[in-house]
């Protein structure tokens, strides 16, 4: 499972084996020196320093060491999650609120995390969701029930429970459980978390280059944000215009 031992203000479940990486403080934007008249304040630009300051690769985001494959006509953006992720859960809400702003141009995705052998049963549940028809439905309520109703979702008997619970049928949902599909795509998922050099959750790819995470910005409310700055970057390069 992602480390329990989280220290307060952590704001991303660091993966088995990877150094833990500590928060930095939230830097304030100044505010301005004095009010003017209300002509004067809207037809004057901001000052340089009021301006954020372009994301920094090896700071607020890296550069995959191995690019992957992104589709050229559209700006992918993946998510790498994990359900016993608590910082995955806060992050849940905030991503649908998000997805609902994105214009057509955004490719959107989700990856299970599957780091080693005990992430795989809620990496399963992920795609057996999915197989079934249910994700759109029940991919919050699983956050909600692990994290707020102390669900041990990774257990089949448990997971099976709840699915009935929320109207799956219990032999669809055990049939899936146990299939080769759900099997292949769990296995990718392991390859993926590799391939993408995934090392903590929620961590957020896009264009198959650019990777952020909660531990690297200023903490969940902060990735979103972040991740807006990086398909803007994409999207400038693609447009032929200076990235900033």
């Amino acid at each position: 499972m992602h480390r329990r031992d989280v220290p307060p203000g952590r704001a991303c479940a660091a993966l088995p084996g990877v150094r833990r990486r500590w928060l930095r403080g939230m830097a304030l934007l100044p505010t301005a020196a004095a009010w003017s008249p209300l002509a004067s304040l809207l037809s004057t630009p901001l000052p340089a320093a009021a301006q954020p300051a372009p994301p920094r690769p090896g700071s607020d985001y890296r550069v995959l060491p191995s690019p992957q494959p992104a589709p050229a006509d559209r700006i992918e953006v993946l998510e790498f999650f994990y359900y016993g992720c608590p910082f995955c859960s806060q992050l849940e809400p905030l991503l649908v609120e998000w997805l609902a702003r994105q214009p057509a141009d955004i490719a959107f995705g989700r990856i299970p995390v599957i780091a080693r052998d005990a992430w795989a049963p809620l990496g399963r549940l992920y795609y057996v969701l999915a197989e079934l028809g249910a994700l759109d439905r029940l991919h919050a309520a699983a956050f909600r029930a692990i994290h707020a109703g102390s669900l041990q979702l990774g257990q089949p008997e448990v997971a099976l429970d709840w699915a009935a619970r929320n109207g799956l049928d219990r032999t669809r949902f055990s049939d899936a459980w146990r299939s080769p599909t759900v099997d292949s795509q769990v296995a990718r998922a392991r390859r993926l978390t590799d391939d993408y050099d995934v090392q903590s959750t929620p961590s957020i790819v896009v264009d198959g280059r650019l990777l952020t995470s909660s531990g690297l910005t200023a903490g969940v409310p902060a990735l979103l944000p972040m991740v807006d700055r990086l398909v803007a970057i994409v999207r400038a390069g693609r447009a032929g215009t200076p990235k900033s």
